[in-house]
């Protein structure tokens, strides 16, 4: 990119001497709808395929999925730090080669043991290809106006499910599971590889001066009690959400819906999910971290207690899974934006993985946790009440995540 170019954008956008690569951002939404919808969303699709081929119980099959998600939570902090000191274009690119290969060794494993080890391997593609990488491009790039950004990056990554369930669905009724993974696996290479190697390769910038932390230092600022009520808060509220979304189903059939009815409940949370990002910006710009981040943990809490007292009628469960989906939309946009409003973007990569590594743990262990506690609890809607009170927990948690500046008052974004 020219000087005249990055003075251009500069001009443009308000960001002074800051270059803004113009290709980053749709080609971060293609990414993330392709590496969400193949490395993710594919496999609850094709995981009873795979069982019934194979013989592989299906606990051990989930296990090596799970796996993988542990391997992104642990290898998101390290690749935080790596993204602060050298922006996003070369682990992203890697990311996107890891992935590949990952899902070519998923795709031809001969034994259980294998088909784990690409999982584990995927986990280091997810830790950096998703999100969270994605987050912190967009924040150093786009800071102070990164909300907006963030916002379409996530509507589009909200499509990941809605494209590739029904096209991995697709290939299934005509090729194997393991043709089906090639397939994917081809794809996610001709679309993400070169996306992230053109399109994120302008100049890494420093952190914008109006969003530099109060604290520097991104260990200082980890060690602080503000950051690990955040990191609970945002832990409890992960693995409250995530159980409700693996339960759900179970919760209607329990409840004599059928299948098909459940499915829609669940899908129809989606477009709730897109809708609460649509009014993410307008809610940061009225409130303060802690007062949304309080009330969004809250209102979490208040629909999944909705869901566990509500049996019907049909159309008022489908309210409800459009409002619980619309708080999950502002939930995952609250996390990735909650580094810069309390510790600025200088280390955002470091702080934002240390943050979300305990989240994501939580999320990996959500399934087997909620299917664990339904029968000793007596039941789904038992168990969709505990998940309530842990969302309420996560908000009171969320009280205590206030910056302080130097004089004593909060900090004010």
């Amino acid at each position: 990119m020219t000087d005249a170019t990055t003075r251009d954008n500069g001009a443009a956008t308000g960001t002074g001497d800051r270059s803004r690569p113009r290709a980053a951002l749709p080609a971060l939404c293609a990414t993330q709808i392709t590496s969400w919808g193949i490395v993710y969303y594919a496999f609850p699709v094709l995981n009873p395929q795979i069982t019934a081929a194979t013989g592989w119980p299906t606990g051990a099959t989930t296990a090596a999925f799970s796996g993988g998600l542990l391997v992104s939570a642990l290898a998101g902090i390290h690749v935080g730090r790596m993204l602060d000191h050298r922006g996003p274009r070369t682990v992203m690119t890697t990311g996107s080669v890891l992935g590949t290969l990952a899902m070519l060794i998923v795709a031809f494993a001969p034994n259980l043991a294998v088909f784990t080890a690409g999982w584990l391997l995927a986990g280091l593609a997810m830790a950096s290809t998703f999100y969270q990488p994605a987050f912190a491009a967009l924040t150093r790039w786009w800071a102070p106006d990164h909300v907006r950004a963030l916002t379409t990056v996530t509507l589009a990554g909200g499509l990941a499910s809605t494209i590739f369930a029904p096209v991995t669905a697709a290939l299934a009724a005509h090729l194997s599971w393991r043709t089906t993974y090639a397939v994917l696996a081809a794809v996610l290479a001709v679309v993400t590889i070169p996306a992230h190697a053109l399109a994120l390769n302008s100049p890494w910038p420093k952190a914008h001066a109006s969003l530099e932390p109060v604290q520097k230092g991104a260990d200082r600022a980890a060690r602080t009690r503000p950051f690990w009520m955040l990191a609970a808060a945002l832990t409890l509220s992960a693995f409250a959400m995530y159980a409700v979304v693996v339960a759900l189903v179970p919760l209607l059939l329990a409840r004599g819906y059928s299948t098909t009815q459940a499915a829609w409940v669940l899908g129809i949370g989606g477009a709730g999910q897109t809708l609460g990002r649509t009014l993410y910006a307008a809610l940061a710009r009225r409130t303060q971290p802690t007062t949304r981040t309080t009330a969004l943990m809250a209102l979490g809490g208040a629909t999944t207690a909705a869901l566990a007292l509500v049996a019907g009628p049909y159309a008022l469960l489908v309210s409800l899974s459009i409002a619980a989906g619309a708080v999950r939309g502002n939930l995952t946009l609250l996390q990735a934006t909650a580094v810069t409003d309390r510790w600025g973007t200088t280390d955002y990569g470091r702080l934002s993985g240390l943050l979300a590594a305990p989240a994501t743990t939580a999320t990996a262990l959500a399934p087997f946790a909620g299917a664990a506690l339904a029968l000793p609890l007596g039941g789904y809607p038992q168990m969709f009440g505990v998940l309530a009170v842990l969302s309420l927990l996560a908000s009171l948690l969320a009280l205590g995540a206030t910056v302080r500046s130097g004089d004593g008052s909060p900090r004010l974004r």
